[in-house]
């Protein structure tokens, strides 16, 4: 029985300054999509990077709110994304992608996923002030802790302290003592 080596090469991996591609280089280092010559600088090593959670981008940060109402509401509704993506007429890997933060719908997009998913668009797009503000408006909508929330202003640092702590010791089941 023979034995073959067989080279290994490692490929070098590149981005093209004009048009933004990572590529491999090509045998004529010119880019695979705008053809223009890859600078030799600019070489890339692939190798496990750290990614933080933010990376300041507004763009980014609001696909991941829209993609996480999309999911939930999808869910909620009972709806795979198969059947919302025919609702919607487009393919099941865009609404995945949407799911998944990688897509961020354009506003035609957002209005045709909020009538699919039978909702108001504002629904897809809620911010923290506005979840805050329905947080508030559920709390609210309880006569006892709304009547609760009108008398903590008149109370001193003192009473409100000994308050919260008789609510926490009711709410534990541990036995409130006068």
């Amino acid at each position: 029985m023979a034995t073959t080596l067989v080279s290994v090469e490692t490929r070098e991996v590149v981005r093209c300054e004009y048009c933004r591609l990572m590529q491999y280089r090509t045998s004529n280092s010119l880019c695979r999509r705008c053809h223009k010559p890859l600078d030799i600088e600019e070489l890339v090593h692939l190798a496990p990077q750290l990614v933080t959670g933010n990376s300041g981008l507004p763009g980014e940060e609001a696909g991941s709110q829209v993609a996480t109402q999309v999911r939930d509401i999808r869910r909620a509704r009972h709806l795979s994304q198969r059947q919302l993506a025919s609702r919607m007429n487009v393919p099941r890997t865009y609404i995945s992608k949407i799911e998944n933060g990688k897509a961020v719908p354009t506003l035609g997009s957002l209005e045709r996923l909020a009538a699919a998913l039978e909702v108001d668009v504002s629904k897809l797009v809620r911010d923290a002030r506005s979840r805050r503000e329905e947080e508030i408006a559920a709390i609210f909508a309880d006569p006892f802790l709304a009547e609760v929330a009108t008398l903590l202003p008149q109370l001193d640092s003192l009473k409100r302290t000994l308050f919260y702590g008789a609510v926490r010791d009711a709410a534990s089941g541990r036995r409130l003592t006068a």
